[in-house]
Parts: structure tokens; C-alpha cells; sequence
């Protein structure tokens, strides 16, 4: 039996794949539960004998779906006072009262629109959302600065 948060990474009728938020463990349905990609599941596992290579869902405790999108306003002022105070390329976590996190990158004015796609478009937002327990994330950016906050 295995215990986490996985993301669903493929899903048909028949069956579905899901990856370990904390190990990037890969493990394939038997069956699929009524699962969708992109679809956040805190639950339980177990392997299906003799084999043990297929999977069944034992027990769901929650699902959700991790939404990511750009945000209009600009970074906090904490934000920017830290991209100020690193390098460019650096990356700082700050923990968010109550649940979640915000992540402020410093990036090279020129690359600030890169950045927010790739931060946008990554597989990685999402899972860090489910290991988090999170439902929302929300990116601002302005010349230099992207900030990603991970919000419930």
C-alpha cells in the first residue's frame, strides 16, 4: 500500500496514471475510478497480485483541481524588496500565513513573459500545488520579478 498526493497524468476509460507528488513515482491503474488529467488525489494505493506492476485506488480522501493562472497585479512589495536583495536565477520560498508559499524569482527583465509561460506551463506548478494541499496558484510578475504564490 502506498499513502500521498499524486497528479493524474493519463486517464482513459479503462485505466490511469498517476505520479507521486513527493517521489515522482509513476503507478498505473488496473481500472480507472472516474479519474482526469490534471486532477490533484490524496488517497491510498495498493498493488494489484500477482505482479504487483498494476495499481488499484484503495481510498480517495480528497480531489481537486489545482488551478494556475496570471494575475494582473503586480508582485507584493515583499516580493520585489526580495528579488531586489538575490541574484538573477535565484529563487526564494516565503511561507504564507495559514497554508501554501510564495516563491519570488529573479529574472533578466527581457525574459520576465518567458518565465511566467515556463512557470505557467510546468508539470512541476501543479505537483508542488498538490504536495502543498493547495488549490490555487496565482503568478505576478512585472521586469525582473515573477512571483508564484501557492494559495488555498
Amino acid at each position: 500500500m502506498k499513502t500521498g498526493t499524486f497528479v493524474v497524468t493519463e486517464a482513459d476509460p479503462e485505466s490511469a496514471v498517476l505520479r507521486d507528488v513527493s517521489d515522482g513515482q509513476i503507478h498505473t491503474l488496473g481500472s480507472n475510478p472516474d479519474l482526469e488529467v490534471g486532477v490533484a488525489v490524496e488517497g491510498t494505493l495498493a498493488p494489484e497480485p500477482p505482479m504487483d506492476v498494476v495499481w488499484t485506488v484503495e481510498e480517495i480522501e480528497r480531489q481537486f483541481t489545482v488551478s494556475v493562472e496570471e494575475h494582473d497585479e503586480p508582485p507584493t512589495q515583499r516580493a520585489r524588496e526580495t528579488a531586489a536583495d538575490q541574484p538573477v536565477g535565484e529563487v526564494t520560498t516565503h511561507e504564507r500565513a495559514g497554508t501554501g508559499e510564495v516563491h519570488v524569482l529573479t529574472v533578466p527583465e527581457e525574459s520576465t513573459e518567458g518565465a511566467v509561460a515556463d512557470v505557467r506551463d510546468d508539470e512541476a506548478t501543479v505537483e508542488r500545488a498538490a504536495r502543498l494541499g493547495v488549490e490555487r496558484v496565482e503568478i505576478r510578475s512585472e521586469p525582473g520579478v515573477v512571483s508564484v504564490r501557492y494559495l488555498p
